[in-house]
């Protein structure tokens, strides 16, 4: 017999047969997206089956967080996601905003805490939302089935789906398998490899919300100052973060790189300010201080923390003591150049950039518009939030709009 998971067997042997299991919808993917839509999908009567290619559900909301999940961010809004079509996003985030999900963390009693810039996380562990959406579920009369790996999928007065030991048949297939990130947790492009089978455009993928890596002489540089930190303002292709800053032995990560390398195209430079609205020279412009380095040294160690300050100095001196020369000194700090080698790739990556281009779909309802029926939710979408829990908001979103409209 099939993998079950809360729900009876979906295929039985008859005369070393399987027998077509018929659903009104069936959703591939239980992740956020998946089972929000699963259980929106579910309250309107449908008889709604979930595919889980791994062993358990949620299984990237139950590391995301530190363990904590960042569920949501109560200051979410359209400016907080990237896409080729910037307005897409809009209507789904509309019908469907952070307190909505707010009241379902609530009703299931489950405690959380807001940390910096509107984030919330859970008190005790991700696995809190997980077992909520799993008896959400439930309620809802939801089947979800794990270590059920899609095989094929076909298209004809419906959808039919075989796995190596089952077949589905259904109305509306919904699309929630995630992006490439985080490969080492099952991560495939089966979702962008089923849009392209029905026709459907795909935006160019790419590892976002992911650390940078040193360039060879950047790393002898830096790359023994692993493990500091430092609030910095990072520009990029038009975009800019001031949030902290973390020097790794292998490049540069923290929320402010993580949230610039959204928008980076490879050999862009960032430009990247250590002292943000800081004038760390004044000091040594005052005719009462001494202008050499051990006193630039104490100036800048109030800046910077003592090792970066030291490796900085090291690094650049200054041409002499003039205050041209002191105002140069001063610029060089406020835009450190520096061109990655590259990214961390998707085994570091919190999300995938691009992806089903929402071109193809209706923003209502994530249907798409060539394919009446099939549906793609969450961050196979061509819909990338910033860090801070967007991206989760996203899936919780895009699934509700989805499964509201299945359940009519």
């Amino acid at each position: 017999m099939g993998a079950r998971h809360n729900g009876v067997v979906f295929s039985l042997y008859v005369a070393n047969r399987i027998v077509t299991q018929v659903f009104d919808v069936l959703i591939l993917g239980a992740g956020a997206a998946g089972l929000m839509c699963a259980m929106e999908a579910g309250r309107g009567g449908k008889r709604v089956a979930v595919l889980e290619r791994a062993d358990r559900v949620g299984k990237k909301i139950l590391i995301s967080g530190g363990g904590r999940c960042n569920f949501t961010n109560i200051r979410c809004s359209p400016d907080n996601f990237l896409s080729a079509n910037p307005h897409f996003a809009k209507s789904a985030l509309a019908r469907y905003t952070p307190r909505e999900f707010l009241a379902l963390v609530e009703k299931h009693k489950i405690p959380y805490h807001e940390k910096t810039l509107g984030q919330l996380f859970c008190d005790r562990s991700a696995r809190d939302i997980v077992a909520m959406l799993e008896e959400e579920c439930r309620q809802a009369g939801v089947q979800i089935f794990v270590n059920a790996e899609v095989e094929t999928v076909e298209h004809h007065l419906g959808f039919r789906v075989r796995t190596q030991d089952a077949v589905f048949s259904c109305g509306a297939l919904v699309v929630a398998t995630g992006g490439l990130s985080i490969p080492q947790m099952g991560a495939t492009s089966f979702g962008y490899q089923l849009a392209t089978q029905f026709g459907i455009a795909v935006r160019p993928c790419r590892p976002a919300l992911v650390p940078f890596l040193f360039s060879r002489d950047d790393l002898a540089k830096y790359g023994d100052l692993a493990g500091i930190s430092t609030e910095i303002l990072v520009r990029c292709g038009g975009h800019q973060f001031r949030e902290a800053m973390l020097l790794t032995h292998r490049g540069l990560s923290g929320p402010a790189i993580l949230q610039i390398s959204s928008y980076w195209r490879p050999s862009d430079p960032l430009e990247i300010d250590l002292a943000p609205e800081q004038e760390w020279t004044k000091p040594l412009r005052s005719p009462l201080v001494p202008r050499n380095p051990a006193t630039a040294r104490n100036v800048l160690r109030a800046v910077l923390p003592h090792r970066l300050a030291d490796r900085w100095l090291a690094l650049h001196p200054p041409r002499d003591w003039t205050n041209p020369s002191l105002e140069e000194w001063e610029r060089q700090l406020h835009r450190w150049h520096i061109v990655p080698a590259d990214t961390e790739s998707y085994r570091k990556a919190e999300v995938t950039a691009g992806g089903v281009d929402t071109d193809e779909l209706s923003a209502k309802t994530m249907e798409c518009r060539s394919v009446p029926g099939l549906y793609f939710i969450g961050e196979v979408v061509d819909v990338t939030g910033h860090l801070g829990g967007f991206n989760f908001q996203w899936a919780w979103a895009s699934g509700f709009c989805a499964g509201q409209a299945l359940s009519t």
